[in-house]
C-alpha cells in the first residue's frame, strides 16, 4: 500500500533569533507559507505532522487550518542540537559532520544520532498511517540525513545546495516500507533525485 509523504523544509527563519525550539520565521517566511499551500492544495493530504521546532510548525501550519486539519508534532523529528551556543562558523562545522557522521560538539549531536532518530519516527508514522498522504514539517539538516538514508550518495555538496531553499519540499514515496522514490519540489520546479 503506497504511502506518500511531503516532507516540508520550513520557511525562511529568522536568525537573529538563537534559541533553536522557538526561533521563529521572517515575515517573507510566513508570506511564502502560501506557497505550500498552493503546492499540496491538490494532494489529498490526510495527516500533517511536524517537527516540535516553531518555525517548522508555523509553516505547514497555515496549509494545516486551509485543509481543516490538526498539526501533530513529534519530538524525534526535530533539527539536530548543534551544540549549547551559537556558531560563527557553521560551514566550517557543517562540512567536518557530514565527512564524518559521529562528529558533534560537546553538548550536540552529530548526524548519525540526527538520522537515527529521524529514521525511527519515520518508520513509526508510516506503520500508522500506512497508505496515507502525509505532510511533515521538518529541517533541512534532519531531512537531509532521510535522505541520505535511503540514498548514501547525498551529501555535503547536496545539503550546500539546498541551504538558502525556504522552503524547501521534498515527496517520497513508500510502499511496506521500502522507500520507492525521492522527489524534489522546490515549488517551482520538480525534478527527481535519483
Amino acid at each position: 500500500m503506497m504511502t506518500t509523504i511531503f516532507f516540508v523544509r520550513h520557511a525562511e527563519p529568522d536568525l537573529s533569533i538563537h534559541d533553536d525550539y522557538s526561533r521563529s520565521l521572517t515575515l517573507k517566511g510566513a508570506s511564502d507559507c502560501s506557497l505550500i499551500i498552493n503546492l499540496l492544495r491538490d494532494e489529498k493530504i490526510d495527516v500533517v505532522l511536524s517537527s516540535p521546532f516553531k518555525r517548522a510548525v508555523d509553516t505547514v501550519l497555515p496549509f494545516a487550518n486551509h485543509v481543516n486539519l490538526q498539526v501533530e508534532t513529534i519530538e524525534d523529528f526535530r533539527e539536530r542540537k548543534v551544540d549549547s551556543g551559537w556558531i560563527d562558523d557553521f560551514n566550517a562545522f557543517t562540512k567536518k559532520q557530514w565527512k564524518d557522521f559521529s562528529y558533534k560538539l560537546p553538548d550536540g549531536e552529530c548526524l548519525l544520532e540526527v538520522q537515527e532518530r529521524n529514521i525511527k519516527a519515520l518508520k513509526q508514522i508510516l506503520g500508522q498511517h500506512s497508505g496515507k498522504n502525509i505532510v511533515v514539517g521538518t529541517h533541512g539538516t534532519a531531512l537531509s540525513t532521510i535522505i541520505n538514508y535511503y540514498n548514501n550518495d547525498y551529501g555535503y555538496e547536496d545539503f550546500q545546495s539546498i541551504a538558502g531553499i525556504f522552503p524547501w519540499v521534498v515527496k517520497m514515496e513508500f510502499d511496506e516500507g521500502t522507500c520507492l522514490g525521492i522527489e524534489q519540489m522546490d515549488l517551482m520546479v520538480k525534478h527527481n533525485m535519483e
